[in-house]
């Protein structure tokens, strides 16, 4: 059965929120909203006034987690003071209840038993504070993944530093401190993040639902502190209730574009494999490749 997949062209707060409303679900309960904050230095994320309009219609509080690299990639979102400072200074606080998940340990452990790479996701505690969750996706590249969409805020974006440590090493180390590059492959990374957010979505099955943004399209990610700028024009706005189905409406989206920045865009999904992200996301079957978009 395919999934259903809203789409519009316009991109604006309020188009957010009226894709959001054809979904025809309400998210029960207290609703974490996970977005991507932004890195220091990154200009291409989508900033909190973007989102307001949507965080507010389900009443939600905004969620991240602390990052597992360091000083040495530019970054400041590895240690909760300084990340809560930045939160601050993007905005985030302004509008919104923050809840760094992880900011006190003990991370939460949830077993992954049919997992391809991980038998464990390691995530935030207060993750388990939610009823229900939102997912607000700024679809773009990403150095190591290709893509970042819904299934990589699942992942990477629910899983604490020791998580973010043990999907980038493909179940090795939940060290930070290790490199991870030495251990995950460009098969077992992917499947790791897809192992990951599969338990997330497990956990809010029928209480969460999906939202990515195509705008400002760089190969890099919002966790670069240095990114390249956007390579293709904006696409729109995607709503589905299956994190496969919007991932992979995305991946078409961009292939169907006639910019001429996609053969850029599409050479760091591809020589990642980040395909594959969505490959083991449906084979693990809490999501489906096949869906029909409907143009709003």
């Amino acid at each position: 059965m395919k999934a259903k997949v809203y789409f519009t062209r316009t991109i604006t707060p309020q188009a957010v929120v009226e894709l959001y409303r054809k979904l025809g679900v309400e998210l029960p309960g207290k609703v974490a909203v996970k977005v991507h904050s932004g890195e220091k230095g990154n200009q291409n994320y989508l900033h909190p006034e973007f989102w307001r309009p949507m965080v507010e219609a389900v009443h939600g509080t905004i969620v991240e987690c602390n990052t597992a690299y360091g000083d040495a990639s530019g970054g400041v979102r590895d240690n909760t003071d300084s990340h809560l400072k930045l939160l601050a200074e993007h905005g985030w606080t302004k509008y919104f209840p923050v809840d760094l998940m992880d900011a006190e340990g003990p991370d939460v452990v949830w077993p992954i038993p049919n997992g391809k790479v991980l038998k464990q996701n390691v995530l935030g505690k207060n993750i388990e504070n939610y009823d229900s969750m939102l997912v607000l996706a700024h679809f773009k590249g990403h150095p190591m993944g290709g893509y970042g969409g819904a299934l990589k805020q699942l992942s990477i974006g629910c899983a604490s530093r020791a998580g973010k440590a043990l999907i980038h090493s493909a179940g090795v180390t939940s060290d930070r401190y290790e490199t991870w590059q030495k251990h995950a492959s460009k098969v077992a990374f992917p499947e790791a993040m897809a192992d990951a957010a599969m338990s997330v979505a497990e956990h809010f099955k029928g209480k969460i639902a999906y939202i990515n943004v195509m705008k400002n399209l760089s190969v890099d990610c919002d966790c670069c502190a240095v990114a390249e700028d956007p390579c293709m024009r904006d696409i729109g706005i995607l709503a589905s209730l299956d994190p496969v189905a919007i991932d992979q409406a995305c991946i078409d989206l961009v292939l169907a574009s006639d910019d001429p920045g996609k053969e850029h865009f599409m050479e760091r999904v591809t020589s990642r494999n980040g395909i594959h992200t969505i490959e083991a996301a449906a084979a693990l079957g809490y999501g489906t490749r096949a869906y029909e978009l409907v143009e709003v």
